[in-house]
């Protein structure tokens, strides 16, 4: 038996030759002709979307509101010539109008998804989903029995680097998926004063649920367990905890998950996918700004990625159900792709708050206050 030498204690790294970069399709979808679009709900995140449609080209030809001032205002920053309205049954009854974009939060976005889906109308749902699997998988069945599609606003699928390392993976780049790191250090105090604040799991919840998303999506049918926790930073003064961390076991894998979400200067972002046949890498100061590198068998090939996850995301998440209309097919973010994310994130709160191991899919809600 020969002895150890640097490289066998992880000392000492071999040298990659560089190779260009695996052509892969991680650009948003892009319809031929995209159908009338309303948006209902035009609250903060409503003006990534309307931003995102108008560079595409897609006509958003009325916006619904409760407060009108508030829909007038989106209109006329981003589509002039859209009708504003408070009256959502309005939008519901114009046969013009295909497409709705439905934007409020959980509670408030599932009488309103029920309403479109009666109506006939395709639904991209804003993320997270529902509060509740069984809430879900309701508006799933009734999608399906009024032949339309309802989709996720997972944007985040569209996030360059996030796509194109999807890809990676699914397409066998690094063989077998055996594990997952996440750690996302960034200043989220903007919370402060919004309804954010109140939510007690906000950033297991309505951020994590990304990252929780790109791992179910990678690994289906392999999630196992979960273990998380959320706390206070010191010093904080938003009434949520800003930091939260889940260790995730898969059928021959691990992932972990760390948010930092009080971190006042020098923010980062990195992502590590390790494989049987390869490694990927992201990293970077922000979301906006990451460089991926692929490494496999001594070679190391880095991408040269175009676009960003703000405003690229949301086209991606809109077009991809525009192109599923257009060639009568399902959306890849179809309602039903989310289910492992609702269960892996529902389990994560839970176990935060209980402080214990949880089998995901055991928890069916989110925990309540």
């Amino acid at each position: 038996m020969s002895e150890p030498d640097a490289s066998d204690y992880a000392l000492k790294s071999a040298e990659a030759a560089s190779i260009p970069a695996p052509d892969l399709p991680y650009q948003p979808p892009t319809p031929r002709n995209a159908p009338p679009i309303a948006l209902i709900g035009a609250g903060g995140i409503a003006g990534a979307h309307l931003d995102a449609y108008r560079t595409a080209g897609w006509p958003v030809t009325a916006i619904c509101n409760r407060s009108l001032p508030r829909a007038q205002a989106r209109a006329a920053e981003f589509f002039p010539e859209a009708r504003t309205t408070t009256d959502i049954q309005s939008i519901l009854d114009d046969p013009t109008i295909k497409v709705l974009d439905i934007t409020p939060h959980p509670a408030n976005r599932l009488p309103l998804i029920e309403a479109a889906l009666k109506a006939g109308k395709h639904v991209l749902s804003q993320k997270p989903f529902t509060e509740s699997l069984d809430d879900a998988e309701r508006l799933i069945t009734q999608a399906r029995a009024n032949n339309v599609h309802l989709a996720v606003n997972h944007n985040g699928r569209w996030a360059p680097h996030l796509a194109w390392m999807r890809e990676a993976v699914l397409s066998g780049q690094i063989g077998t998926l055996t594990s997952a790191h996440v750690q996302i250090a960034w200043n989220h105090t903007w919370v402060e004063g919004t309804p954010f604040e109140q939510l007690p799991d906000l950033v297991l919840y309505d951020f994590a649920i990304h990252w929780f998303d790109f791992l179910a999506t990678l690994t289906p049918g392999r999630l196992q367990t979960v273990t998380a926790t959320s706390a206070h930073a010191a010093e904080q003064t938003a009434k949520t905890p800003l930091l939260a961390q889940a260790l995730v076991t898969l059928d021959g894998g691990q992932a972990s998950f760390t948010f930092d979400g009080a971190t006042a200067h020098g923010p980062s972002d990195t992502t590590l996918l390790t494989g049987t046949h390869g490694t990927l890498h992201a990293t970077g100061p922000d979301l906006g700004q990451q460089q991926v590198t692929l490494t496999t068998d001594s070679r190391r090939a880095t991408p040269a990625l175009t676009g960003t996850w703000f405003n690229d995301g949301f086209r991606g998440a809109m077009g991809e159900l525009l192109c599923a209309v257009e060639q009568n097919r399902p959306p890849s973010n179809a309602a039903e792709t989310t289910l492992p994310t609702l269960a892996l994130t529902f389990a994560a709160c839970a176990s935060a708050r209980q402080d214990r191991l949880v089998e995901i899919g055991t928890i069916r809600a989110l925990p309540k206050h």
